[in-house]
């Protein structure tokens, strides 16, 4: 039996309905709504409530644990049959056709292993996070074709070439430390990546800033590329939504330890929205300006701010939804050992002053 006839989609777009009557793989006796898994094959029928829609996205719905843009690619790939025959992504479904997906292990990352030392703050078959240290980058780029984040995740879990970008779920600038969400497999990555965009990951920060903040408080300021220098972001009325929600750990006699956590995840998103209000984290060379040394700061304070080359934020808790069980893990880990020498001068130069009144 031939395609059946089109009709109307948005956009003046057309998609083909996929042909009932087609030899269809075996299903047995099993329910249509039960997942069937054999030698790495996947088979279900397509539910009545998901007719009309394109089949790439009845698909992502019907398995959510790979991405709609991983399915379209199998699809494409013709790893995916509905009906017995190849279809393509735009295809209209009616509900009721038989798909099998036969999921594809390719080889996602190229980066090569080297034996970087990592320290794991947690570890389990579905996900790690990893407390990086300042200066490590995450992602090999121009500059850095080596000795990042993802060649020592290669090496220390090898299988976890087969996913996108070795299964880092999210970034830390080069200069911020701390901890860093990886899926171990496909399924957990994908999971923890729509928990990303849903917000549902929690990520606290400790940071450092100039000047004295007089309470909490919340920070909403649309961020977007600088539109002069390319690799500096600013905020800008015409950016994307973020928002920063951040408390008062301590005051100094010149700067403020905060917790931050984050609503949004937008690039440099803590050190651009305290630049913008002023109070720069210190050792910020890109968005706090020129090294600021406060009035009447003691010789220790001036020698430790003159020798911090690196933003005062460290990530220190990370909480998600398991993606197989689903319970709520929560990691947390003390600031870095120069945050914390830091803080420790910062009190001192304060104990310091207070003495001296």
């Amino acid at each position: 039996m031939g395609d059946s006839a089109s009709c109307p989609v948005p956009r003046a777009e057309k998609r083909r309905s996929i042909p009932e009557t087609q030899a269809q793989p075996t299903l047995g006796a099993v329910p249509a709504e039960t997942l069937q898994m054999s030698d790495s094959v996947l088979e279900k029928t397509i539910p009545d409530e998901l007719s009309g829609l394109r089949l790439d996205q009845a698909l992502a719905q019907m398995f959510p644990e790979y991405s709609r843009s991983r399915l379209k690619a199998w699809i494409l790939a013709g790893s995916i049959t509905v009906n017995g025959r190849v279809p393509k992504p735009r295809d209209e479904i009616g509900g009721g056709e038989a798909v099998v997906v036969r999921p594809v292990e390719t080889e996602e990352t190229t980066s090569s292993p080297e034996p970087i030392e990592l320290d794991v703050a947690y570890e389990d078959d579905e996900v790690v996070v990893i407390n990086k240290p300042a200066g490590l980058v995450v992602h090999p780029g121009a500059g850095n074709a080596s000795g990042t984040l993802m060649n020592g995740l290669l090496h220390r879990f090898p299988e976890l070439a087969a996913l996108p970008r070795a299964g880092i779920v999210h970034r830390l600038d080069k200069d911020t430390t701390g901890l860093l969400l990886v899926g171990r497999t496909l399924t957990a990555h994908t999971a923890l990546v729509r928990q990303l965009a849903e917000r549902s990951v929690t990520r606290q920060y400790d940071a450092v800033c100039q000047g004295v903040l007089t309470g909490g408080g919340r920070i909403d300021a649309p961020i977007r590329r600088h539109p002069v220098d390319r690799l500096r972001m600013s905020v800008q009325s015409d950016g994307k939504p973020a928002t920063s929600h951040y408390r008062i750990v301590e005051r100094f006699a010149a700067h403020t330890w905060v917790k931050v956590s984050l609503e949004t995840g937008r690039t440099h998103q803590i050190r651009v929205h305290f630049a913008w209000k002023q109070h720069p984290l210190v050792g910020d060379r890109v968005y706090g300006g020129r090294l600021s040394l406060p009035r009447g700061a003691s010789d220790e304070l001036v020698q430790t701010l003159r020798t911090f080359r690196r933003q005062a934020l460290c990530a220190t808790t990370l909480a998600f939804d398991h993606p197989v069980d689903g319970r709520r893990v929560e990691v947390s880990t003390e600031p870095a050992a120069d945050f914390l020498a830091l803080v420790d001068v910062l009190r001192r130069d304060a104990a310091a002053r207070d003495s001296d009144d």
